[in-house]
């Protein structure tokens, strides 16, 4: 039996790009407020949908636990999470109705909770805990145990006896790491994710995290979590982490789950001298900003077994780059690119196309963008605009009934960008086959200059009359490409 039973929406066979990948990882915001209940000493157990069917497993969880509270508690940490995708709360919903029916409340947490708390009280949710939550979950908790209604805990949502959501409206106090444990990992099976992975990939990789929010503003970037905030952990606490990923749990990898990894250079290489003073090197993955790839920073992050940093670049035109508010020159991408390689570290993009403003003059500069530098792996989305951001306020008079992807293979654009669904979907498909070519990863359907025959193809044909503009309207107007030239023609064959 367990006082309570923590779980989360997401579930990897819900989610086909995301097999296809097979980098399961366990729901790390999950365990971190499951190790500070265990600190209040409160009984807990885990129900980790990520590997495990939702339904009927879920619910012989409940029969096995016996809880009196059920806490949907979503993996902050985790991009996925963050996209709010209607499948992950459909799973939601779901667990909220078997869980009432058992007899239990429910807590939910998590960024789409926070963006539509009236939808998740509707489907019978007692409580939304909004924003950084692990220790007010803590309160919340042991005062529901009491069989009480604590209305009063910071961040909270409810509905009042005449069904209207009330918010609780005081400032929401934010835990700082040394109030944090380790997540509470020995309350999951990881031997799941150890034979996927080593199945997949000959491998095991588990996540950690060194900081947490992104105190930088692009205007695309939804933050319901923690806004504008910043948080880093001590460098010796991260390092011995790291560590015991490798000599407690026999990982071979770390993925670093920070929205924005050594922002602070000094941070970075405090990190390199604890982990060549332990002596446990674990290779690892980050995403960053080309912008802090310094070569101090670099040097830091091969020293500490840095082997992949995946850069959000998104475009390779400046004007769409300053439309997003990114703060970001595109030559800061190609002089990241050629240290991270002089150093031995991996180089990954992530792209976004569609952004109000883009057009064919601004495609072909991320394209370029990409030859010229020779990414070793790239990340290919949309431009997806999430409520609470300045790019969803421009653009929600467009939104239809669909405003939230299904999963993350999804890349409906749901408002008026440039060109059609085909063409961005075509795009991403040869963006991604021409730098797997470069690793001489094989294209098991069309060859590359197929797949940008059918790009070219498609831009005339595909470009909506009436597309969003940027704010500034002299940025990306009037052009689009002409009729497919002899010059695109010739790259398309020769690539």
């Amino acid at each position: 039996m367990a006082d309570v039973l923590l779980t989360h929406s997401y579930h990897l066979s819900y989610d086909p790009k995301q097999v296809r990948k097979m980098q399961p990882y366990p729901p790390l915001g999950t365990l971190y407020a499951a190790a500070i209940l265990r600190q209040r000493g409160i009984s807990v157990a885990v129900f980790d949908t990520m590997l495990k069917e939702p339904s009927s497993l879920f619910v012989e969880a409940l029969k096995e636990h016996q809880p009196a509270v059920v806490v949907i508690y979503e993996d902050d940490f985790n991009f996925l999470t963050k996209m709010c995708l209607t499948r992950m709360r459909q799973v939601a919903f779901e667990m909220i109705e078997a869980s009432r029916a058992y007899g239990a409340r429910v807590v939910v947490h998590g960024s789409d909770a926070t963006d539509q708390a009236p939808l998740y009280l509707q489907a019978g949710a007692e409580f939304v805990l909004q924003g950084e939550s692990e220790i007010r979950l803590g309160d919340l908790v042991a005062s529901m145990l009491l069989g009480r209604t604590p209305t009063e805990v910071p961040g909270l949502a409810w509905h009042d006896t005449s069904g209207a959501v009330m918010h609780h409206a005081s400032p929401v106090e934010q835990a700082n790491w040394m109030q944090l444990s380790t997540p509470a990992r020995d309350l999951i099976d990881l031997k799941p994710y150890r034979e996927a992975w080593c199945e997949a990939h000959g491998f095991w990789s588990l996540n950690i995290v060194a900081s947490r929010g992104c105190p930088y503003r692009c205007n695309w970037c939804a933050k319901p979590i923690s806004g504008d905030r910043f948080h880093l952990r001590p460098a010796r606490l991260v390092a011995q982490e790291l560590c015991e990923l490798r000599t407690r749990f026999g990982a071979d990898h770390a993925w670093f789950g920070d929205d924005v990894f050594a922002l602070d250079h000094r941070w970075a290489a405090e990190l390199a001298d604890e982990v060549e003073r332990i002596g446990v090197r674990v290779p690892f993955k980050v995403q960053s900003r080309a912008d802090l790839m310094t070569v101090s920073t670099v040097d830091a992050l091969r020293r500490a077994g840095c082997a992949e940093v995946w850069m959000g670049v998104e475009s390779g035109s400046q004007k769409v780059l300053d439309a997003m508010e990114k703060g970001l020159k595109v030559e800061a991408v190609s002089r990241a690119r050629k240290m991270l390689g002089e150093a031995g570290i991996q180089a990954c993009y992530f792209l976004q196309l569609g952004y109000p403003g883009e057009l064919w003059d601004e495609i072909q500069q991320t394209i370029a963008l990409v030859r010229r530098t020779r990414p070793d792996d790239i990340g290919v989305s949309v431009s997806y605009p999430l409520p609470n951001t300045r790019f969803y306020e421009q653009v929600r008079d467009q939104l239809g009934a669909k405003r939230n992807w299904r999963d993350s293979d999804d890349l409906c654009v749901t408002f008026t960008a440039a060109y059609k669904n085909e063409f961005y979907l075509a795009l991403r498909d040869a963006l991604h086959a021409e730098v797997d070519s470069w690793s001489a990863k094989p294209n098991p359907t069309k060859s590359v200059a197929e797949l940008w025959q059918r790009v070219y193809e498609l831009e005339p044909n595909s470009r909506n009359v009436r597309p969003t503009e940027l704010p500034d309207a002299s940025i990306g107007k009037g052009r689009y490409a002409p009729l497919i030239s002899a010059d695109d023609l010739r790259i398309a064959r020769e690539v």
